[in-house]
């Protein structure tokens, strides 16, 4: 999985910054994550509703009346947009302060990835996991489960139908056929892992989040992206300029952080 150099704006190849000196990372995927991030914050085009990762923190909002509710009905009597068999309970709006209760680990590749019975996913068809709750705890692991896809010979089936539409999903996924695939090899999380988050923004519309990953030296990195609510289930949403993530850099620790419950893997 380790990402190629890129080519710079003369035209010549040139090393990324973790394949300098003193730069040097082990982590598979974090290293697709800072691949598909381009190392660069877009904050000039990140600044309409379109926007994509690093959006100005906002509160979270009160309870909104047209939330589905596990039934398959909006509080308020519409239909609820989700396919067969996905209903989620999305009454607790609060950013949850630790990991919850029911949360378990599960194998994709070389990756162990958050999952949850309540919050989601719910439903499994192939390499795509989707109905997340419409909760803070839904966003966050429907970005993790979402991003860890990224890499391998799978994306674009993920990317289909679990990245929003929009200028910044073309510009992705023209971007991201003219690269490798590299599907993850080894012992689920031997290179590194997700281990917590920090909630940034979120609202019942859209969520963004900073991931933090121990990476198998035991430095710590983070990685910011964003998700949207689009057609009943959250999905990936991409910069204007088609960048999945960005911010990316170490840290000195979890503080600060929310942070997963142990590996089982499973």
């Amino acid at each position: 999985m380790m990402p190629r150099s890129r080519r710079s704006g003369s035209g010549e190849w040139e090393k990324p910054f973790w394949q300098q000196p003193g730069w040097l990372l082990s982590a598979g995927f974090f290293l697709v994550l800072a691949l598909l991030g381009g190392f660069v914050v877009f904050a000039g085009d990140d600044e309409d509703t379109n926007a994509g990762p690093g959006a100005e923190a906002t509160a979270a909002p009160s309870a909104d009346p047209t939330r589905s509710t596990p039934s398959g009905k909006q509080s308020n009597g519409a239909e609820d947009p989700r396919p067969e068999g996905c209903r989620t309970d999305d009454s607790d709006q609060a950013v949850p302060p630790k990991s919850p209760a029911d949360l378990k680990w599960k194998v994709y590749q070389a990756d162990l990835v958050p999952v949850s019975a309540t919050a989601g996913p719910l439903l499994y068809d192939g390499v795509v996991w989707s109905c997340f709750a419409r909760t803070p705890l839904g966003a966050v692991l429907a970005l993790h489960s979402i991003t860890s896809k990224m890499s391998g010979s799978e994306w674009r089936s993920v990317a289909d139908r679990q990245v929003a539409a929009g200028p910044g999903k073309d510009a992705f996924m023209a971007t991201r056929s003219k690269e490798a695939d590299e599907d993850a090899a080894g012992a689920p999380g031997s290179d590194g892992t997700y281990i917590g988050f920090s909630m940034l923004t979120y609202t019942k519309d859209q969520a963004t989040a900073m991931l933090l990953i121990r990476i198998a030296d035991g430095k710590y990195g983070t990685a910011t992206a964003s998700v949207v609510w689009e057609d009943g289930d959250w999905k990936l949403r991409p910069t204007l300029k088609g960048s999945l993530t960005e911010n990316i850099s170490f840290v000195g620790g979890p503080e600060g952080f929310v942070l997963w419950g142990g590996k089982d893997g499973g």
